[in-house]
């Protein structure tokens, strides 16, 4: 399975998250450890999500925002 990430430089190097799985985040000096540690982040968020009876993941959706 393929998951979006949402990767944001920081102070201390990147943190990184997967919007399809609300609270599933990670992160790491740079942005290829960052990477690898959500993806050890979501094979466990999967998991734990499978163990529980809980949907793999959550609809993402698009919004127009006018500003």
């Amino acid at each position: 399975m393929k998951y979006k990430v949402a990767l944001k430089k920081s102070k201390e190097g990147y943190s990184v998250s997967c919007p399809g799985l609300p609270g599933c985040w990670s992160q790491g000096k740079t942005e290829q450890e960052a990477e690898g540690n959500i993806r050890e982040a979501i094979k466990e968020c999967l998991e734990v999500r499978a163990e529980k009876g809980m949907p793999l993941t959550v609809e993402i959706r698009q919004v127009e925002v006018n500003v």
